[in-house]
């Protein structure tokens, strides 16, 4: 049997980091924290990305905020996807409570309660920093994979992106690019036919009814300017803290569409704009995505592959991605492969679906000589959890069941007057949230078809020009002078005469 020594041993050697770290709380033996085991978390692997997982109500959103919390501390920004609403309370410190304290003893960690700087962001008409692209930022590629269209289809969108390149006609937002369809396929037929080729409008169709899903599930409201620029949310507050910058997608859980289109779009930019990192000694910035079962959940074969990829790429970019699911099941096989950091909270077994899960989840975890890893995923209490990290050099460390510390913020929402007093200081609400309706593609075509139709109405308006032919009808007198009989007959007569 494994004492208490041999399990601190194991613990501090499998878990001894050279550089910065986060402490998440302290390893656990038969149910009982083993004070300062503690299970540490270097900054170096934070871009590795992670999943943290667990059934409801077992303290999945709480250890979420304890590592943004750290995260701010150690300089890092930090962004959040509040689904559920619940997150604004880090910008206010923790009240405390003496079950908080008799917690950190057991780990052996000082409790210190602090608010952090945090930005309050929204896609909706809900207030924060408004979050917006265009649909020229998308690309013909994304755009395509969002609205799940087939090769055909995908090759129209990339001549339509390409018309508007050509003739300087900027795609903002959604208006512009159904009025280019339109346009296709209506008074612009001949031109598109002439230097494009033919565009099916069964095609142009199928493609204006999946913009219009796409629109009813508030996408309107995403596409257009100002563009949200994704270095500001790497800002640093005057103590060097990281912000939290929180996404309040509380009004959008039956939207899936329009969750998984900014999600992706946002990966992309930052993809896109952020330099090469190489090998770091801490991330760029983190996001947190909670209920990622709502990517996934309809995401076509095309969008799966899209993300796979980012998932894959994004980490040289020094960017770290964290999925926040009630079981890991609900992440593609794919994605969980290339996740570094796991932290599990407990499961639970109501059905024979329920145990087989268990099984799978387990099998996702190093063999431990101190943990029967089944029976601890489904005997850990609120606030604990199964942990396997990467260390420095990339190696999985020792499986930890840990008893996590506290957030040192507040685990409750703000009320209505802080969190309008936060937005208030916002920099970023200035920036971002007056709305711009430039000349775009909808007003340029609008504009190009009503001058072709004025037109049209002047030559149909133009009075017809009659010209007099002249007659064809010979008169009867000079028909007779001019024929050849009687031309014939007056030189007989002359010839007679002269003789």
């Amino acid at each position: 049997m494994a004492t208490k020594e041999d399990f601190f041993a194991h613990i501090e050697k499998g878990y001894t980091t050279k550089g910065d770290f986060i402490t998440m709380g302290a390893a656990m033996l038969e149910n009982e924290a083993v004070t300062n085991a503690l299970v540490k978390i270097p900054l170096k692997t934070l871009n590795r990305h992670g999943l943290i997982a667990g059934a409801t109500g077992t303290g999945k959103t709480k250890t979420l905020q304890v590592l943004a919390e750290n995260l701010s501390e150690k300089g890092i920004p930090v962004m959040l996807m509040d689904l559920k609403g619940d997150l604004s309370g880090l910008a206010q410190p923790s009240p405390g409570h003496t079950k908080i304290d008799e917690r950190h003893e057991k780990i052996g960690v000082p409790f210190n309660a602090k608010g952090f700087p945090v930005e309050i962001l929204s896609l909706s008409e809900q207030d924060g920093v408004k979050l917006r692209a265009t649909v020229s930022e998308f690309g013909p590629t994304l755009l395509s994979r969002i609205l799940d269209l087939t090769e055909t289809q995908t090759g129209i969108v990339a001549v339509v992106f390409k018309y508007c390149d050509d003739n300087k006609l900027p795609l903002l937002d959604l208006k512009d690019f159904k009025k280019v369809l339109q346009y296709a396929t209506g008074s612009g037929k001949a031109e598109f036919t002439k230097d494009y080729g033919r565009i099916s409008t069964s095609s142009t169709g199928t493609i204006l009814r999946k913009i219009i899903e796409l629109e009813q599930q508030g996408a309107d409201l995403f596409f257009g300017e100002k563009s949200f620029d994704v270095e500001d949310l790497t800002r640093i507050d005057e103590n060097g803290r990281g912000y939290i910058n929180i996404l309040r997608l509380t009004d959008i859980q039956d939207k899936p569409k329009l969750f998984s289109t900014f999600m992706l779009s946002l990966l992309a930019e930052i993809y896109a704009t952020f330099p090469e990192q190489g090998d770091s000694d801490r991330p760029e910035l983190v996001l947190f995505i909670d209920e990622a079962h709502l990517i996934f959940k309809e995401a076509s074969k095309a969008l799966l592959d899209q993300i796979e990829s980012i998932v894959k790429l994004i980490r040289s970019k020094g960017i770290g991605l964290y999925f926040v699911t009630q079981n890991p099941t609900d992440v593609p096989n794919e994605v969980l492969s290339q996740l570094g950091l796991k932290i599990q909270h407990a499961l639970r077994a109501f059905t024979a679906r329920d145990r087989k899960a268990i099984k799978l989840t387990a099998e996702n975890y190093p063999e431990s000589n101190f943990y029967d890893t089944k029976e601890v995923l489904t005997s850990l209490g609120i606030g604990e959890a199964l942990i396997s990290a990467l260390d420095e050099k990339g190696r999985p460390t020792p499986l930890a069941a840990t008893l996590l510390r506290a957030p040192m913020s507040r685990m409750d929402v703000l009320t209505a007057n802080e969190l309008k007093e936060v937005i208030n200081k916002s920099s970023l609400v200035k920036k971002y949230n007056e709305e711009i309706d430039r000349e775009s593609a909808y007003e340029i075509l609008n504009e190009k078809i009503e001058k072709a139709e004025k037109e049209a109405e002047k030559e149909k308006d133009k009075p017809k020009k009659t010209t007099r032919r002249a007659s064809t009808r010979q008169n009867p007198v000079i028909k007779v002078l001019t024929s050849a009989t009687f031309i014939r007959g007056v030189l007989g007569v002359l010839k007679k005469v002269i003789r």
